[in-house]
């Protein structure tokens, strides 16, 4: 581990300017690339003490053995080359999408000598056009079946094409009008490629004007009783129409925007983007990352926008190798020549690009992503309207896909191995980590204390195994007090069934009498059955508690760590420094994912306590409604909340509850609703009469 100390540049030697800056290992290797409106400044920050920095950064700086930086005329050019050397270098410490899966497309490879339509997936290539992404690849191929209709444009495999050229005759679509057979010169080359431009133009949602001139043809070959082709142009409008209404309409039709929307927690976060052209849905994308540097959301956008587009563009084909091909065209076709080099930049980067939170260096994305796309584009947020709707949608499908991220992840059996492996060797445990334990507390201001106990075995977990408890008197007055009863009774049931499983395992005489035995003993042990950790939600208090307990019990094989919420720290019992587990790791995942389970299942127990609290010091007024009663009106209807919004005639199918009793339980209930209440005196009055 480096000290950042023997790397550290003088203060006074680095320049007050913008600039782009990047850290490099022992090996020289790039591992971290930023950007900075005053360079000094933003180094500095890197050199503060190690304990005053996130664990990320710690690493980042002890991992490095040297600074360099690049001094720029402007925040434009920093973002600029920010993106070449983090495109370059690919540095370890940076920001990196990944696609959260592989999503089809429909290809149209304008590279080529003679283009085809294919469906693809994975790395795109230069010269190649795509449409999409499709979330299902049966509805990109039910879309390119249909247009192959209407634009029989090759489809077919290299190999496929060679072998068609040298025997003389078509493939199969060839034979059945799915394809013009430029193979064996059924069309030139040239009328080819405009075929395949008109198929872009249909695919980049300029559907309007091939259906108009179909529906014409179609009419004019019905009024000269040509009724074949007639009904041969119906079909291929209904094709079209077919393919373009697949997309769902949710703008107007002069609406081309990409909608990004982020969901994150501590350590990872997913990007959700849907594609809208002509105000319709053209395609769906997602990615996740790892989040390796302390960061939030707007530069999570941001370096996303960048990736993106950035890569768009690279992939895409240039400006000069269009012109030429437009070029060729003009001097080689008796066709209007196509220009499809603003058509295509439009795809790629759209006009508007609305993203879920406000992007920080908004006006240097917007001036960059302008000059990709050759004319203005904007970065904003919505905030209503229709725009603001779609972007909810974007936002739900982002955290779906980051909790089904997760629970992909979670249930990798090699990555479950790796993660309690990895947590076993952080904390120098003897033992692998076959059961943990995990304990939180939950409660507001001191009222309703409550705490849960969640269990995990082989990194997933046994939600039959739970437990809950209530806590009173004077364990309830703080969170150490509560941590320490619960762990005491826990680990106390567990020395309790030990002792009673030794004396049934003891040796006897003589035949077993069946009546005795428990009729699901797996049951009645589960609760004793002791862990190999003890994690507390919380910090050197919490644990202290817990490993008090333990010691006060005799319980010494049983190890006990808690998990800090603020910086995800990792403590020990009798230990000044918390362990530090690396960000990406996956020990650190399953911690976390072991204290927000416990975190949920706490809160849980404690609002359905306080639920049915709150109901009953309200009816504990009430004459004739003791704790029996209470007790009937919580199991008729299960729960608080049900209660309060029974109707007075079903309080009155509960048992013992006449027409008075059930109106005095509606007006407690509803004493601050006005509405409630009057409709309660009107059913005591009638009462009454």
């Amino acid at each position: 581990m480096a000290d950042p100390r023997s790397y550290r540049p003088a203060r006074g030697d680095i320049p007050t300017d913008p600039g782009v800056y990047r850290f490099r290992d022992a090996t020289g290797r790039v591992i971290y690339v930023g950007k900075a409106k005053n360079l000094r400044n933003r180094l500095s920050s890197y050199f503060a003490p190690l304990h005053s920095l996130a664990p990320k950064t710690r690493t980042m700086v002890t991992t490095a053995a040297g600074v360099e930086w690049v001094v720029v005329s402007s925040e434009l050019e920093s973002l600029q080359l920010e993106y070449t050397w983090i495109k370059q270098f690919q540095p370890r410490f940076n920001i990196a999408y990944r696609d959260d899966k592989s999503y089809p497309y429909l290809a149209v490879t304008m590279g080529e000598k003679v283009p085809r339509a294919l469906v693809t997936r994975g790395t795109k290539k230069k010269g190649t056009r795509y449409f999409g992404p499709y979330s299902q690849a049966w509805a990109i191929r039910e879309t390119l079946d249909a247009v192959l209709r209407v634009f029989p444009v090759r489809s077919c495999a290299p190999g496929v094409y060679r072998r068609a050229e040298r025997s003389g005759r078509p493939c199969l679509l060839g034979y059945i009008g799915k394809c013009t057979a430029p193979c064996v010169g059924e069309i030139s080359q040239e009328d080819h490629r405009a075929l395949v431009e008109d198929l872009c133009q249909f695919m980049a949602g300029r559907a309007e004007p091939f259906i108009k001139e179909l529906e014409e043809k179609m009419m004019a070959a019905a009024a000269v009783q040509d009724f074949e082709t007639a009904a041969a142009r119906r079909d291929d409008v209904e094709a079209l129409r077919k393919a373009f209404e697949r997309n769902a309409v949710v703008l107007s039709d002069a609406v081309d925007a990409d909608f990004f929307a982020l969901a994150d927690d501590e350590l990872e976060a997913a990007v959700q983007v849907f594609h809208v052209r002509g105000g319709r849905i053209r395609g769906q994308r997602g990615w996740v990352t790892e989040k390796v540097e302390e960061t939030d959301s707007a530069h999570l956008l941001e370096a996303l926008l960048q990736q993106v587009y950035g890569e768009g563009a690279a992939d895409s084909i240039t400006g000069a190798e269009l012109k030429a091909q437009a070029a060729r065209e003009e001097r080689g076709s008796h066709h209007r020549p196509r220009t499809v080099e603003l058509d295509y930049r439009e795809d790629l980067i759209p006009r508007t690009v609305l993203v879920s939170h406000p992007v920080q260096e908004a006006e240097q994305l917007e001036q960059w992503l302008s000059e990709l796309r050759g004319s203005k584009v904007t970065i904003s947020t919505p905030q209503r309207g229709d725009k603001a709707h779609l972007m909810a949608t974007v936002q739900e499908n982002a955290r779906q896909a980051l909790a089904l991220h997760k629970s992909r992840r979670a249930g990798d059996i090699t990555t479950r191995s790796a993660s309690l492996q990895q947590l076993q060797e952080a904390l120098d445990l003897p033992d692998a980590l076959m059961r943990i334990e995990c304990y939180d507390i939950s409660h507001v201001q001191g009222t309703n204390v409550v705490a849960s106990m969640v269990v995990f075995e082989d990194g997933l977990p046994r939600k039959a195994e739970y437990r809950k408890f209530s806590i009173t008197g004077e364990a309830a007055r703080d969170d150490t007090a509560a941590m320490y009863d619960v762990i005491h009774r826990r680990f106390s049931r567990h020395l309790a069934q030990q002792e009673e499983q030794q004396q049934e395992c003891a040796p006897t005489t003589g035949a077993l009498d069946p009546d005795s035995l428990d009729t699901d003993p797996a049951a009645r042990k589960r609760f004793a059955y002791p862990p190999n950790l003890v994690v507390v939600d919380g910090g050197p208090p919490q644990v202290a508690a817990a490993s008090r307990a333990l010691e006060d019990l005799g319980v010494v094989d049983v190890a006990v760590v808690g998990l800090a919420k603020r910086l995800e720290e990792v403590w020990v019992p009798d230990d000044e420094f918390p362990v530090i587990l690396p960000r990406a790791s996956e020990a650190l995942y399953l911690m976390q994912r072991v204290r927000d389970e416990a975190h949920r299942f706490a809160i849980t127990f404690h609002r359905a306590k306080r639920g049915k609290s709150m109901i009953a010091s309200v009816l504990d007024e009430l004459p004739g409604v003791g704790p029996a009663k209470q007790k009937a009106l919580l199991k008729h209807f299960g729960s608080a909340k049900k209660l309060k919004s029974a109707r007075l005639e079903e309080i009155q199918e509960v048992p013992g509850f006449g027409p008075a009793l059930a109106a005095k339980v509606m007006a407690a209930i509803h004493q601050d609703d006005d509405t409630a209440q009057s409709a309660v005196n009107m059913a005591t009055g009638e009462i009454m009469d």
